[in-house]
């Protein structure tokens, strides 16, 4: 729940931030909110519900520097559980109306049940696709797939994940 309110006040603080530069011209900044569905490869694998927080800041109309808090819930070994990562690094666009990306992030990941915890290293490779509606400012994220290595409780996983969602950018 804390790591829940964190993520929060941080991403409303980062969109608060950005707020002024609403009407300035060139789109720096890009936040997402997205639904992601994850294959979380655990003894056993389950697939695991949640949401996905993103940013990205513009260095160049095709390359940003990205980042990415994801929290994915569910039983895992029939005990309720929690998978948590925050992830930075470069992503490319492709700047269209129908704009696909790719980025390679890196970070942690906790992951949380039954009384156990665990954090690894994790890195993300992964890309989608964007669509602009309304005037520019907002995206849909049709898609947005990713691969996520990570090694809880000392053991390799090979996740996957799935989003959709809403961008918008400043």
């Amino acid at each position: 729940m804390r790591i829940r309110t964190i993520l929060f006040m941080v991403m409303t603080g980062a969109m608060l931030t950005a707020l002024p530069a609403w009407g300035q011209a060139g789109d720096k900044i890009e936040l997402s909110a997205s639904y992601s569905y994850m294959h979380f490869s655990a003894t056993p694998a389950v697939n695991l519900n949640g949401a996905e927080l993103g940013g990205q800041y513009k260095i160049a109309d095709w390359l940003g520097v990205a980042g990415d808090l994801t929290g994915e819930y569910g039983k895992v070994g029939g005990v309720s559980s929690s998978v948590y990562s925050y992830l930075v690094g470069p992503q490319v666009t492709w700047p269209r109306r129908i704009s696909p990306f790719a980025h390679l992030l890196l970070g942690e990941a906790h992951f949380d049940g039954g009384g156990f915890a665990s954090r690894s290293f994790a890195w993300d490779i992964g890309g989608g696709v964007d669509m602009r509606i309304h005037n520019g400012r907002f995206s849909w994220r049709i898609i947005q797939g990713d691969v996520l290595p990570t090694h809880l409780g000392s053991i390799q996983q090979h996740n996957t994940r799935v989003s959709t969602g809403i961008v918008v950018r400043f």
